[in-house]
């Protein structure tokens, strides 16, 4: 079932197009309407036409209404104001939609899938080896994931990439301590040593680095062993690889994200192919040399002072840098992966660097013509004094202390409400409502701007927050629980349905909301805004509320009952399908 404002942008678009008699597609720009009393929807692009034509706004508008044909979704089409289109949604093709909707045990709420489906590459999260991952991980690994759910949902063949810091010079002195570690502790070179704290391990690595030759000289040997491929370090940088992941990947079972160690390309993936790119775009004219480094001077780039901007892809001393891998990166998932599409989640500080990326790529026939490539940027998680986001002693704050502390703030909530629960349910609860606030606070705020961090308000039980969305779940569900203990069989009655009986406002306003879900996940996809998904579920809550508070449900006569509770059905279904298939937020039975 195509999205009701897809249908009408076709229909009235093909209106346009035949007034004007062109064969190119007019634009009709509708958009949902401002004010429910002019319609509930509002077609635009009579104005642009008839500007273009040199025609009245309005004249024209009434000859697109005379041959637009919409009958079989809106009961009325009228022309308002300079020569907009308004139209409201018949009580017949929302009923006809709510039944599809019911009858789809797909559990796609009758959502079609995309026409042209893609191969689409999705890079995020990218943690470090050896450290440990901080606030500053938080908005990539999630708001990744959700782009990641949204496009594989649509029907999109979605690969993820983990491009995982696992690759550098840095790995000599880390592969130098734990050898002096496991040495110490009387172990061979295939037993582990434990790693508790990996921020521990990085900083007493780079300080014997600094301060001890004999260490440093064990480290370059290490790190010169590894380019060769000496298994003897190779064995020790697995190790330190191994044990990271055990701590990256309780964060991600935390978050309840969908990365995977299959999903992990790092850095040393790319190693041996580093050269064969820089030899590739000197080869090509592409690259040459300054200041003794090999550099890219794409078009458009300057300085402060307008001078061309470099793209450094090797340095004078031959060593690579993020820019190399970052190439060879993405060579390798559109020749090897077939990428047609391939989706960065970064933060905001780093869009030079990507511009220029897709700049040399597009240049050196690394990304073809048709390969769409996109940034999508964030900004900074923000303390309460409108600053980063860091401990008392100015440090990154690790992200598994902030979900810790998440929870065991949800757990004085849950305490404080349902203080009756066994501690095994107030555990759960706590879980899932504090991670859920991380997770749906970050969602709900517009990807590209910076916003302040409080638990207070992300654990909130009013507005537009986890614990009151995950309450609103809870409380829709109860009805079916509420309809057995009065001997109501509510699928039965729902199943009887033969027309949606939409006697009041209120029933109205929540089914139009229902059905605007694919509207929702389709612009959200579109552009890689998870706010505008967490805005419409947040809305549909509220209507649900206003409708539960104003059309009693189990006390309603014959003919309202079976609609009420169809209505409490979808949105029950709608509700978890927004939170748990695409958010991966869990919702607890009860709160």
């Amino acid at each position: 079932m195509k999205p009701i404002i897809e249908i009408l942008e076709d229909r009235v678009s093909q209106a346009l197009s035949k007034v004007c008699n062109s064969q190119e597609k007019q634009p009709a720009l509708v958009r949902a309407s401002a004010n429910p009393k002019f319609g509930d929807y509002q077609a635009n692009g009579v104005m642009g036409l008839a500007k273009k034509l040199g025609k009245n706004p309005r004249e024209l508008a009434a000859e697109v209404v005379e041959i637009l044909d919409v009958s079989d979704i809106c009961e009325s089409v009228e022309v308002a104001g300079p020569g907009f289109i308004n139209l409201k949604v018949s009580d017949d093709f929302i009923s006809s939609s709510l039944l599809e909707i019911n009858s789809d045990e797909s559990g796609r709420l009758a959502i079609d899938e995309v026409d042209k489906k893609e191969r689409i590459v999705v890079d995020y999260s990218g943690p470090n080896i050896a450290k440990e991952m901080h606030v500053g991980h938080l908005r990539s690994t999630i708001i990744g994931d959700c782009i990641s759910e949204l496009y594989s949902f649509l029907g999109h063949d979605v690969i993820r990439q983990n491009h995982i810091g696992d690759w550098g010079t840095q790995f000599g002195m880390l592969c130098a301590l734990y050898e002096r570690k496991r040495t110490q502790d009387g172990l061979d070179q295939n037993s582990q040593v434990n790693l508790s704290d990996l921020e521990a391990f990085y900083k007493e690595a780079k300080a014997l680095y600094d301060s001890d030759e004999k260490f440093a000289k064990t480290a370059r040997a290490a790190i010169a062993g590894l380019h060769s491929g000496d298994e003897y370090w190779k064995k020790d940088w697995q190790a330190i690889v191994n044990e990271s992941r055990k701590h990256y990947s309780e964060i991600y079972g935390k978050l309840n994200v969908s990365l995977s160690q299959e999903d992990e390309y790092g850095e040393s993936a790319y190693k041996d192919s580093l050269q064969e790119v820089v030899d590739q775009l000197k080869d090509s004219g592409k690259a040459v040399i300054s200041d003794g480094a090999v550099c890219v001077f794409p078009d458009g780039f300057k300085n402060k002072e307008g001078e061309p901007l470099p793209f450094i892809i090797q340095k004078s001393d031959s060593a690579f840098l993020y820019a190399t891998t970052d190439l060879a990166a993405m060579k390798y998932r559109v020749e090897k992966l077939g990428a047609e599409r391939i989706i960065y989640v970064t933060d905001a500080r780093q869009m030079l660097h990507f511009k220029m990326l897709f700049a040399v790529s597009r240049d050196a026939n690394i990304a073809k013509e048709a390969t769409k490539l996109a940034h999508v940027t964030f900004g900074t998680m923000l303390g309460d004094d409108g600053k980063p986001f860091k401990t008392r002693s100015g440090e990154n704050v690790k992200l598994k202390d902030l979900l810790n502390e998440a929870v065991d703030k949800a757990r004085s909530v849950v305490e404080a409400k349902n203080p009756q629960l066994s501690q095994e349910e107030k555990d759960l609860i706590a879980e899932n409502v504090g991670i859920g606030a991380v997770k749906y606070s970050d969602y709900s705020n517009n990807r590209t701007t910076d916003y302040i961090f409080s638990f207070d308000k992300m654990l909130a039980m009013d507005g537009n927050t986890a614990p009151y969305m995950q309450y609103a779940c809870a409380r829709v569900n109860s009805i079916e629980s509420k309809a057995k203990e009065k001997g109501i069989d509510s699928q039965a009655e729902i199943d009887s349905i033969k027309k949606v009986n939409l006697l009041e406002t209120y029933e109205k306003e929540l089914a139009k909301q229902l059905l605007k879900y694919s509207e929702a996940i389709k612009t959200a996809a579109a552009d890689y805004r998870p706010n505008y998904l967490t805005n419409y579920l947040y809305e549909l809550a509220q209507k649900f509320s206003s409708f539960y508070t104003n059309c009693p449900v189990l006390i309603a006569d014959e003919n309202s009952r079976p609609t009420r509770l169809l209505l409490c059905k979808l949105t029950a279904k709608t509700l978890l399908h927004g939170l748990e298939t695409i958010l991966r937020i869990k919702v607890p039975q009860q709160m």
